[in-house]
């Protein structure tokens, strides 16, 4: 039997959720073939041209719909000059008419389960009234209880949630930290949820980049720097930039693809004032083989981010953004709990704390062996578990999204 398979995400901020769906689509790839019988393809659904520049497996495809992004009053298109309701409809209408002709036997959607203003709600609907088995995809943590309820309340409740879901996979241990517990998933969707294990071993690489991995990684022994997609990473890079590196010790800081230009230039420039030894790039080939063989690393708190570091052995400082959500600190915080990290407030963290974590960092290793790091190795049997449950089917909905 020949399985197909589409996987979600909104990218409004970042590539972190389409870069999760992508491990997802290479872990079933693998995987689940040997539990079904059959090949298995799919498409992945992302929402910033950025993700389809990552290879897929033999047998999957990107569909890159118009960018949407956060705006003061709620989100508006990223680059069309359309009214952001009609921006969401023209989305909606097309992951419809995707699926609709496409027929995959199970879909999963990452982190929102209606997409940007409920673009999916009418997807979903379809998908079920077909007998597609649906599944939402979750970070370890959302954020304060507070705010992830009035995010469910905010969506018809999780009762309304749960009613369109099979299932929904926490991509994290709970042991570390368990959302189910802290009241950020509510019971509805509780009941649906198993926890995976972090994304982290297995993860596969990203594109080739045109600059080849030897020409940037510094000779050992080196310290790094990643900010994730560095859209919002300026911060922690002018301090990772303008702070002193260990003796024999070479720097490389990755500001992420998204970072303004300006502010790279400007990172550039802190950095030569202060070390010959530090070079910036915009993105490297294999960042999780950098952060294995660095002999310490700065990062931000982002899932993924944090997943490529679990994966390894390497000293890991946390300085996790706190902004817009509180995601970050409260992962970080689990984490260094535990003793897989070490965490700063970005808002007191200074370049002098960076310059003595690296001086004191760089001659030990850090064992994170009492972390479940293997959730790709549990999503082709939770996929084929769920696969070969009958699913019943429900009215088909109208096209009409709001």
């Amino acid at each position: 039997m020949d399985t197909t398979i589409a996987l979600y995400s909104h990218d409004s901020v970042g590539l972190g959720h389409a870069r999760r769906n992508r491990a997802l689509a290479y872990a079933l790839a693998e995987h689940l073939p040997a539990l079904t019988g059959g090949s298995v393809g799919g498409l992945l659904i992302a929402g910033h041209a950025d993700a389809g520049r990552d290879p897929l497996p033999e047998g999957w495809d990107w569909l890159v719909l118009p960018g949407m992004t956060r705006t003061r009053g709620g989100y508006g298109p990223r680059s069309l000059g359309m009214e952001p309701a009609a921006l969401r409809d023209l989305r909606s209408a097309t992951i419809d008419a995707a699926l609709a002709a496409l027929d995959p036997a199970l879909f999963i959607a990452d982190r929102h389960p209606f997409g940007i203003d409920g673009e999916l709600r009418p997807v979903l609907a379809n998908l079920r009234a077909r007998g597609t088995a649906t599944v939402l995809g979750l970070r370890d943590v959302l954020d304060t209880p507070r705010v992830a309820a009035a995010e469910w309340e905010a969506l018809g409740g999780a009762e309304r949630v749960a009613s369109l879901l099979d299932e929904v996979w926490i991509y994290g241990d709970d042991r570390v930290y368990d959302p189910r517990l802290t009241g950020e998933l509510p019971p509805a969707l509780a009941q649906l949820a198993t926890a995976t294990g972090y994304l982290a071993h297995g993860r596969p690489a990203g594109r080739v980049a045109t600059t080849s991995r030897a020409s940037l990684k510094p000779a050992p022994p080196y310290v790094l720097t990643v900010l994730g997609g560095g859209s919002d990473g300026a911060d922690l890079a002018r301090l990772a930039a303008s702070a002193r590196l260990p003796e024999g010790h070479r720097h490389l800081l990755i500001t992420g693809p998204q970072m303004p230009d300006q502010e790279i230039a400007e990172i550039r420039g802190l950095a030569a004032a202060t070390s010959a030894s530090t070079s910036v790039v915009r993105s490297a080939p294999d960042v999780p083989e950098l952060i294995a063989e660095a002999a310490s690393v700065v990062c931000m708190g982002g899932y993924n981010t944090m997943a490529e570091v679990m994966a390894t052995a390497t000293p890991a400082l946390v300085v996790p953004r706190s902004r817009r959500r509180q995601e970050q600190p409260r992962r970080a915080r689990a984490l260094a709990t535990l003793g897989a990290v070490e965490t700063r407030d970005a808002e007191a963290v200074t370049a002098e704390d960076i310059t003595d974590w690296w001086a004191r960092s760089v001659t030990g290793r850090t064992d994170r062996s009492h972390i479940d790091l293997d959730g790709l190795a549990l999503i082709a049997p939770l996929a084929a578990q769920l696969l070969s449950a009958s699913v019943p089917a429900v009215p088909e909905v109208s096209r009409h999204v709001g």
